[in-house]
């Protein structure tokens, strides 16, 4: 009996999928047209679609750490110069590095970035070139007052000062514009930082219509990113080597000032047979003394903040350089053909599948109202 049940669900299911198949074959020239309508429009969107071009690099920061100081420790002792007590933590951590490149300081240095632009006789900035050269092409300007219409609406209803934002930068304000606000929101998406922590590398790269231009946001986004790092890594020995730097200025001028004082009351007194002659001589040794040992120890502890400041200085290693690409990155038609007549095929017999049922539903109720 169990049997059987199941020998009629089998044939109630091959039934079913049959009745399909044929609801889709009957319906195969609005399937037809359904997909070359879609067809040809993704042969649109990949004639229209405007090329992009990507430039990247990939570099490793090296920390001198331990090995170093342990390597120059030998060599400072003979000097009298004590290593041990002038280790550095501070060792940027690889999160930092998204957070720096998404800082504002660091994105409107890059709207500053000199471009190369084909057609345009001299290298102009990031911000120039989508303020005044740049032009988004057909299916962006049709895109933007189709779908993107609502928010061009809303944006123009707000004030001004309703969408201005506000950065820091070492505590001071920044206050952006609209413009600004808009070039930083599109160079986020065509600007991207990858971090790998496991490998320690860092892959950053730049998206545009321009291939030059393109490896020119690439190489100052890692340059100033490098430099951004190698600001925060020495920041704190740099302070002291400055703060030693100045103390030693001041303790050189005054020991050559006691020197020059002690060698003109020697020169003057050569025979000493006073008591008062001798009191000031050893006074002026005594001083000179003083000045002196004060002297060479400041003299010790600079030449060991300047090993520090060098022992915190990173090294970055490029392990792939920027280069000007020669293929674009985007848009591959034909995987835009594809995708399309798929999703028209898809769609279509969607369509055809659901409108016997939904108009079903509608006529029932129709009926019951």
């Amino acid at each position: 009996m169990l049997q059987e049940e199941k020998n009629n669900n089998f044939e109630e299911d091959s039934i079913d999928i049959i009745a399909l198949l044929k609801k889709i074959w009957f319906a195969r020239k609005t399937i037809l047209k359904l997909s070359t309508v879609f067809l040809f429009l993704g042969l649109f969107v990949a004639i229209f679609s405007k090329n992009q071009y990507t430039a990247s690099t990939t570099f490793v920061p090296i920390n001198q750490g331990k090995s170093s100081a342990g390597n120059l420790s030998g060599l400072a002792s003979l000097a009298g110069i004590n290593l041990s007590g002038a280790a550095s933590d501070a060792k940027i951590s690889p999160e930092l590095y998204p957070e720096i490149v998404s800082s504002i300081p660091f994105q409107m240095e890059l709207l500053n970035t000199q471009l190369t632009i084909e057609g345009q006789e001299k290298p102009i900035s990031y911000r120039e070139y989508y303020t005044a050269v740049y032009s988004p092409g057909l299916l962006a300007n049709l895109k933007k007052y189709t779908l993107g219409l609502p928010s061009i609406i809303l944006s123009a209803l707000k004030s001004d000062s309703s969408e201005e934002k506000i950065g820091f930068e070492e505590n001071q304000m920044i206050r952006l514009s609209n413009e600004e606000n808009d070039l930083i929101g599109q160079l986020e998406k065509q600007l991207v930082l990858g971090v790998n922590a496991k490998e320690g590398f860092i892959t950053i790269s730049a998206t545009l219509p321009e291939a030059a231009a393109s490896a020119d946001l690439a190489l100052k986004a890692q340059t100033l990113l490098q430099d951004y790092a190698l600001k925060f890594q020495t920041q704190k020995s740099m302070e002291e080597l400055s703060y030693l730097e100045a103390r030693f200025q001041e303790k050189e001028n005054e020991f050559n000032s006691i020197k020059i004082k002690l060698a003109r009351f020697q020169d003057q007194n050569s025979a000493i047979n006073t008591a008062l002659g001798r009191t000031t001589l050893l006074q002026l040794q005594s001083e000179y003394n003083l000045v002196f040992a004060v002297y060479s120890e400041l003299a010790k502890q600079l030449e060991t903040q300047r090993l520090q400041v060098k022992k915190d200085t990173p090294i970055f290693t490029v392990l792939k350089p920027v280069t000007i690409p020669s293929e674009k990155a985007a848009p591959k038609r034909a995987l835009i053909l594809v995708i399309y007549l798929f999703l028209g095929i898809v769609l279509s017999v969607g369509y055809v599948l659901a409108k016997d049922p939904l108009q079903n539903i509608l006529k029932e109720l129709k009926a019951t109202s």
